[in-house]
């Protein structure tokens, strides 16, 4: 199977599109992964798109669907594959589609649709300790002493990003580039809208099932 899995930051998509790709028994990446992997390496497309980042600029659509592409298309994702949080724009939707129409289309796409104040609540409650780096979270996993790590004593510190306000703006973001993208791929009978607030188990059968 031919997997998208879509959601905002916080909905949990890297959990789910492991265990997704798990019972599917295919493999599953992020851009993210890629885009390290491919400068751990040292590839053509590797050292083009550090050249974007070192800049602190986006890296252009094109260079990412290659590299998204040049995965797809690897022996090892010959049964399928499941892609985490790619495409995030409407335009790398579009171009992702007309690549994969040469070698098959996507069987499904599932958005994990979870409302702004939650998503806020999880990534602004995030705390990481300065030396061993180990999460935690005010109400999900919190310290047993308050901005202490319970694994190594060192400080906890929250990173600039998941800051409430720093949220709100990347959430806004994120949902006015992506509004097109589900609508996209609703028209196309291929989406599927889960609930993703709750229980993580429940999250992830509901996954499941939407496979089927």
């Amino acid at each position: 199977m031919k997997i998208i899995l879509l959601g905002p930051p916080g909905a949990g998509k890297g959990t789910q599109a492991q265990r997704i790709a798990s019972v599917v028994d295919v493999n599953k990446a992020s851009s993210g992964d890629l885009f390290r992997e491919n400068i751990t390496a040292g590839s053509e497309l590797g050292i083009l798109a550090k050249s974007y980042m070192d800049r602190g600029v986006l890296v252009p659509d094109d260079v990412t669907i290659k590299l998204i592409m040049g995965w797809i298309q690897s022996p090892e994702q010959a049964s399928g594959f499941v892609l985490d949080g790619f495409p995030r724009t409407l335009n790398q939707a579009e171009s992702l589609d007309r690549e994969l129409n040469r070698s098959g289309s996507l069987d499904r796409v599932l958005y994990i649709n979870v409302n702004e104040e939650e998503l806020v609540e999880r990534l602004s409650g995030r705390f990481i300790c300065a030396n061993c780096q180990s999460p935690f979270h005010v109400k999900y996993s919190a310290p047993t002493r308050n901005g202490v790590c319970d694994f190594c004593g060192g400080s906890l510190y929250q990173r600039s990003d998941d800051k409430p306000e720093v949220v709100r703006t990347r959430l806004g973001v994120y949902f006015e580039e992506t509004a097109p993208l589900v609508e996209y791929y609703r028209k196309s009978n291929i989406l599927r809208e889960i609930n993703g607030e709750g229980d993580i188990e429940v999250i992830g059968e509901s996954l499941l099932k939407a496979l089927s």
